[in-house]
């Protein structure tokens, strides 16, 4: 069995949620009583955030790789970073790393493309959703990825940064965010939403929403990554 490394800390919140995710999932393919063994290298949010803020992406990438260079360490074989919006600069650590990455956009893509669909709203952090990371992958099967406007973008960074993150998951939110899901299905006609921040499905814990299906990143990556730790 690989040794799976994890970049967490992207919040806290969705790295314990990746924690739980992980053991279950194995548990269930391996169909024992053993449990995963794996490496978490927590970093710091306002680390991120502040270079995110400046748009210095290089130094994010040289943050992240110091990171990778723990798990690396530490035994790790490969490795996942259990965030969406880090992955903005996934293509320039690439070829900097010492241990394989499973990229969140890459296994959303081919969830996504496995449904057949074609029209996603993306649902995210203002760093992601205004970035072409996302956008550049899908559009390489065809899948068009819509953002929400300007105002419910905002509202959704404002709530994610300032609830999500830090742990707080209110109703009215919820309502907020799946009012946003409902506009843009009556004047984009999308077809599913993906859920390209790792807090969200803490929140919209239903996979699908009038018909709208919802890809959960965090689930995606957790399956990618057991696939890959138990081949």
């Amino acid at each position: 069995m690989k040794t799976l490394g994890i970049i967490g800390g992207l919040g806290p919140e969705s790295t314990l949620d990746y924690y739980q995710r992980i053991i279950a999932l194995y548990r269930e393919r391996t169909g024992d009583r053993h449990y995963p063994e794996f490496v978490i290298v927590s970093v710091d949010l306002r680390k991120g955030l502040d270079f995110m803020d400046a748009n210095d992406l290089g130094g994010m990438a040289n943050y992240l790789l110091e990171s990778i260079d723990k798990l690396a360490r530490a035994g790790a074989d490969f490795g996942i970073i259990s965030a969406n919006t880090p992955h903005i600069v996934f293509d320039e650590v690439a070829p900097r790393l010492p241990i394989p990455l499973i990229s969140i956009v890459e296994a959303t893509r081919a969830a996504a493309k496995a449904q057949n669909l074609k029209r996603l709203a993306l649902f995210g952090t203002r760093y992601t959703m205004q970035a072409s990371f996302y956008p550049k992958v899908f559009a390489r099967d065809g899948i068009e990825l819509l953002v929400p406007d300007l105002q419910d973008m905002d509202y959704i960074h404002d709530k994610y940064m300032n609830e999500l993150v830090p742990g707080k998951f209110l109703a009215d939110t919820r309502a907020g965010l799946l009012a946003i899901v409902d506009r843009m299905k009556a004047t984009s006609d999308i077809d599913g939403v993906i859920l390209a921040g790792t807090e969200l499905p803490l929140i919209l814990r239903d996979p699908i929403h009038d018909g709208i299906p919802f890809l959960d990143t965090t689930k995606i990556h957790v399956e990618a990554a057991i696939a890959h730790m138990l081949s």
